[in-house]
């Protein structure tokens, strides 16, 4: 009785916390998005003993940053944000990115709202193949781990080494890996419309068929190649 009572409540503090929290992160603009995006990389990569494995990052097949994720709890939890994927083309250089949704549930003590940086380093290609189809679930497509962290990847477990996805996320000044299965990644087909123009798809993008990319787009771009050339 007592737990029914308290999913309940659980349930009524979600539906009415998720809704503002949802809006706050649709706040921003698609180009406002990129230059969030490359914030987070380069705070996170010129902190001391603290960034994402330079050798990871070299070999990655494709990187998402999801700037200012909002998590909502009452016991049971959403996560919400939006962000930006690019992924290794074919002569080792990075694509333009396509713009994409983050979200997920979880369960366990928790209430409140918080924001945290989300990256996600792809290990392998067949993540990046269920992502240019459109939606991607990350511990369901693809093996995920939370990430090392450090100036190498030397402390990475067994475990975390058969991983497709290496997943980290900061909050309150903390970087390190985290655990983020059952999150789901969308392309954010309105995000690209208005970047890119109508009708352009995810794989147009990473394989380099549009053009007249706007400044931010291509500051992320060049971040990630400046931080993944070592």
């Amino acid at each position: 009785m007592f737990k029914a009572s308290l999913r309940r409540i659980s349930f009524l503090a979600l539906t009415l916390l998720l809704p503002v929290a949802i809006v706050h992160a649709e706040d921003d603009t698609p180009l406002e998005r990129a230059q969030n995006a490359v914030r987070v990389l380069n705070e996170i990569e010129q902190a001391p003993d603290k960034s994402i494995p330079g050798d990871l990052l070299k070999d990655a097949k494709a990187i998402a940053v999801i700037p200012d994720v909002l998590k909502v709890g009452f016991v049971f939890g959403g996560r919400r944000g939006e962000g930006l994927i690019s992924v290794k083309s074919p002569d080792g250089t990075w694509s333009n990115p396509s713009f994409i949704s983050f979200g997920g549930g979880s369960v366990g003590f928790q209430i409140g709202v918080s924001k945290t940086d989300v990256i996600l380093v792809f290990r392998t290609q067949r993540g990046v193949d269920s992502i240019v189809n459109g939606k991607f679930t990350i511990g369901a497509d693809a093996s995920a781990a939370a990430g090392p962290v450090g100036r190498t990847a030397s402390a990475a477990t067994d475990q975390q080494l058969k991983a497709e996805i290496y997943s980290y996320s900061r909050a309150r000044g903390l970087f390190a890996g985290v655990a983020l299965d059952g999150s789901v990644i969308k392309i954010d087909r309105d995000a690209n419309a208005a970047v890119y123009g109508q009708g352009i798809t995810p794989r147009r993008i990473f394989e380099g068929g549009v053009s007249n990319v706007p400044g931010p787009v291509v500051h992320f771009r060049d971040t990630l190649e400046e931080y993944t050339s070592h």
